[in-house]
């Protein structure tokens, strides 16, 4: 199946790309907030020296196994996961690696009474992300690039939409579960910093993402 090796590479190559864009914009977010406070200069070299580690090991890391995790078990999904029983096994299987690599139930507090909602928020993701990730390595077409890929997988731009608002909504409920509550997070400072940084980031990646769609279905 060659077509299945191909299909991986371009969705790794878009994915790694879309995560070191994330993480440059969330620099430049928090150097924003960090100019705003009349007392974040107190915190400023805390969070910078905090984001700067954070991205260059823990995110970076964290997030390419989880692409790798998550394509591997699409692998595993579309070959064998066409039963109920073999898509729940393959979720069982891998979700716990998965999680391992998900940055924001990383960055709170396991004994925190909302880090259940949390788990269960980058469960439901992952399942998601499945579904998405089955319908890209299926693609048996010749295609050149993730947009040629995208209108395959995904043949009209309302259901490539309605796939991707399904995702952010995830993304948002995760998001909002530590804005209700940011003592979730075990951060040494700047909590209201990061939170106000992460909501920013999920709103610009939200519009430059359905911006790409129109890009890919408008042509």
């Amino acid at each position: 199946m060659d077509y299945l090796e191909r299909n991986c590479g371009i969705i790794k190559e878009r994915m790694t790309k879309q995560m070191e864009q994330s993480l440059k914009l969330g620099r430049k977010l928090i150097d924003t907030e960090l100019d705003t406070g009349i007392l974040n200069f107190i915190v400023r070299p805390v969070v910078k020296a905090f984001y700067d580690y954070w991205a260059q090991h823990d995110a970076r890391k964290g997030t390419l196994m989880q692409i790798d995790i998550t394509l591997e078990a699409g692998k595993q999904l579309l070959l064998n996961g066409n039963s109920e029983e073999s898509f729940n096994r393959i979720i069982e299987e891998y979700f716990p690696k998965y999680l391992k690599g998900d940055q924001v139930t990383y960055q709170c507090s396991k004994h925190h009474r909302n880090y259940e909602k949390l788990k269960e928020n980058a469960r439901e993701t992952f399942i998601n992300y499945l579904r998405e990730v089955k319908a890209f390595l299926g693609v048996e077409e010749y295609v050149n690039d993730y947009c040629d890929l995208s209108r395959f997988a995904f043949n009209s731009k309302e259901l490539a939409t309605k796939n991707l608002k399904r995702q952010l909504e995830f993304t948002d409920k995760g998001i909002s579960i530590i804005e209700d509550d940011p003592s979730i997070l075990s951060l040494p400072a700047g909590k209201k910093i990061i939170i106000k940084a992460l909501r920013k980031g999920f709103e610009e990646t939200k519009k430059d993402f359905l911006k790409a769609i129109d890009e890919t279905y408008d042509y």
